[in-house]
């Protein structure tokens, strides 16, 4: 287990990459609390952690993150990131369209005792939507994909 928040950042997108939902859970604290601005409820607990993690996978099997940045203060990390994947299953009611999604997001860890205490996930829904073609786009010159 990771026991600095650089080591613990750098292992969690790691895992994310794999697709190993069981190492994802397991850098999480037993007590972990979260927020992904999706959910309509906040995240407790472990078995928690697995199921988002599970709904993410299943609706994007080629998931992939890429670090942009890192910024680490007194047992907090930022990891800004861009994500890349196809939607071939089912997310926030959507059925899968086929579409490839790249949507830029945040997550803001809390670090003790070497695990995720608390997160809070932010990311461009309105960007993943527009993609999925159920917004219109923004600007007349943006392409439709």
């Amino acid at each position: 287990m990771p026991t600095t928040t650089d080591t613990l950042a750098t292992h969690l997108i790691a895992a994310w990459n794999a697709h190993d939902a069981d190492q994802v859970v397991a850098l999480h604290a037993e007590d972990f609390e979260g927020e992904d601005i999706v959910n309509p409820v906040p995240m407790r607990g472990r078995n928690d952690v697995r199921d988002h993690t599970a709904r993410y996978l299943r609706a994007f099997p080629d998931l992939h993150f890429t670090v942009k940045d890192v910024v680490q203060q007194n047992g907090r990390v930022a990891i800004s990131w861009e994500a890349r994947g196809t939607h071939l299953g089912s997310l926030m009611h959507i059925p899968a369209t086929g579409r490839v999604v790249e949507v830029l997001g945040m997550w803001m860890l809390e670090i003790a005792n070497g695990a995720i205490r608390r997160s809070t996930s932010v990311w461009d829904v309105a960007g993943m939507l527009r993609t999925l073609r159920l917004l219109p786009q923004l600007r007349p010159d943006e392409p439709s994909s």
